[in-house]
C-alpha cells in the first residue's frame, strides 16, 4: 500500500465519521444549511490537505477547529458579521436564573406540537446569543466536547471556555424567560 493510500484510509477512519458534528457546528455557526454544507466541504478538503501534521488517534476536536475556522473565514468574506460583543455583567445587570425542569409530555398530536414549539424556541434563543458564547454552548452540550477540547478548538484556556459557558447559560436563560414572559402576555 503507498503512503497516499494509508494517509487516505487513516483519513477516513478517524475523520470521516464525525462529518455529521462538522455539519451540526457549521449549521449553529453560520445559521444557514447551504452555507454550512459548503463551509464542512472545505473544511473537509483543508483537513484532508493537512492531515499528514495530524498526530493521535482522537480527530473530533482537530477536525471541529478546522470547521470553525472555516466558518469564520467565510463569514469574514461576507462580511455578515461585525466584530463579537463582550459580555458586561455591569451593564446587563442581573439575570434572573431559571430552574431547570424536565418536561414530559404524553404521546398525542397536541403534545408534540407543544414538545416542538418549546425546541423551537430554544433553538431561536440559542441562535440569537453571540458567536462565542453560542459556539461553546453548542459544543459542550449538543456535541459534547469536553471543556478541554473546546479550549483546543476554539484556541482559549480553559478558563476562558467555562465563563463562556457559564455566561451563554445565563444569557440563554434569560432570554429564554424573555421571550416566556412576551408569549404569556401576547398570549400566543
Amino acid at each position: 500500500m503507498s503512503s497516499e493510500e494509508v494517509k487516505r484510509e487513516r483519513f477516513e477512519r478517524l475523520v470521516l465519521p464525525h462529518m455529521d458534528s462538522a455539519f451540526g457546528l457549521a449549521v449553529w455557526l453560520l445559521r444557514s444549511e447551504s452555507e454550512a454544507e459548503e463551509a464542512v466541504q472545505e473544511a473537509y478538503l483543508r483537513a484532508f490537505r493537512s492531515f499528514h501534521g495530524f498526530r493521535g488517534e482522537h480527530a473530533r476536536p482537530w477536525l471541529l477547529g478546522i470547521v470553525r475556522n472555516t466558518c469564520y473565514t467565510l463569514l469574514a468574506q461576507d462580511r455578515r458579521v461585525g466584530p463579537a460583543e463582550e459580555f458586561n455583567e455591569e451593564s446587563h445587570g442581573e439575570e434572573a436564573v431559571a430552574a431547570g425542569a424536565v418536561l414530559s409530555f404524553p404521546s398525542n398530536p397536541e403534545a408534540a406540537l407543544i414538545q416542538d414549539a418549546d425546541r423551537e424556541l430554544v433553538r431561536a434563543c440559542l441562535r440569537a446569543l453571540p458567536a462565542e458564547f453560542r459556539e461553546a454552548l453548542v459544543l459542550r452540550e449538543i456535541h459534547e466536547c469536553s471543556y478541554r477540547e473546546i479550549a483546543s478548538i476554539v484556541e482559549v484556556p480553559i478558563g476562558t471556555v467555562m465563563s463562556r459557558i457559564a455566561r451563554g447559560r445565563r444569557r440563554l436563560e434569560s432570554e429564554l424567560a424573555s421571550r416566556m414572559t412576551q408569549k404569556k402576555s401576547t398570549g400566543t
